[in-house]
């Protein structure tokens, strides 16, 4: 007799499920392959690739060279022999926004423009303290959040100019920049160095600022968001990081990979 306990279906878990079939989409190359990739190959949406990528990323599972994904320590020594370990991930940014988001009482965010897009490499956030959602692809809309605009400013005219005519201006919310040349103008009067600020232009409700990041010569920038109900934090916020990575920055120990 079959009992009803045998014939029950499992509960089961659909961010685990997506996750390991994006581990079974990086498994299937063996010189890595690129987030766009990857989330064709495991049938999931482009902004939910991301955020699972960056979450294997961060628990080394994955690691990220050269814009693509190759299986990290974590992953390796599931099938390694008793005893034997993969050598620990090297300190980099990752290992030090959860720190910063608890200090700042913020989500933090670190991306760096990379072969010719807006890469956000890691994020760290809280329950009580989230993460904006990626509602529309960050790589796409660097005009209309903080952190890409950081990233933009940093660029030469004709880099700028570029990416513009790749993933054109258009605004997500009233708040946001309606136009190229209204963005073009904002980018040339940012004075070299000082936060970038803005209003409810990516998500209704939030306020977010950037700082740049000067690493090397990778172009860098990091962020925090917070409530709109809660902006009178935003600048005192913002300052602090700055002040946190510069310290980091002139220890030698701050390295922008994940």
């Amino acid at each position: 007799m079959t009992t009803a306990s045998s014939t029950a279906v499992p509960t089961l878990i659909g961010s685990v499920q997506r996750a390991l079939r994006l581990l079974e989409a990086v498994g299937a190359h063996r010189d890595g392959a690129p987030a766009k990739q990857l989330a064709r190959e495991a049938g999931l949406p482009l902004p939910t690739a991301y955020h699972l990528l960056r979450t294997l990323t961060h628990e080394g599972y994955l690691r990220r060279e050269n814009g693509v994904f190759l299986f990290g320590a974590a992953a390796e020594n599931l099938t390694a022999a008793p005893g034997v370990r993969s050598r620990p991930r090297p300190i980099s940014v990752a290992d030090s926004l959860g720190h910063w988001r608890d200090v700042l009482g913020a989500p933090v965010y670190c991306a760096v423009y990379c072969d010719g897009e807006i890469d956000l490499i890691a994020v760290a956030d809280a329950p009580d303290t989230p993460a904006v959602e990626e509602w529309a692809s960050f790589r796409e809309t660097g005009h209309a959040h903080a952190i890409g605009q950081c990233l933009l400013a940093q660029l030469d005219e004709r880099a700028r100019e570029d990416h513009l005519d790749r993933h054109p201006v258009r605004p997500l919310t009233r708040y946001s920049v309606r136009d190229r040349a209204t963005l073009l103008e904002r980018l040339r009067t940012l004075r070299r160095g000082e936060p970038v600020i803005e209003h409810q232009e990516y998500a209704l409700g939030t306020v977010c600022a950037a700082i740049p990041v000067t690493a090397g010569a990778t172009i860098a920038a990091m962020a925090i968001s917070l409530p709109l109900d809660r902006e009178d934090r935003l600048l005192p916020a913002v300052e602090q990081l700055r002040g946190e990575v510069a310290s980091l920055l002139r220890s030698f120990v701050f390295s922008i990979s994940i």
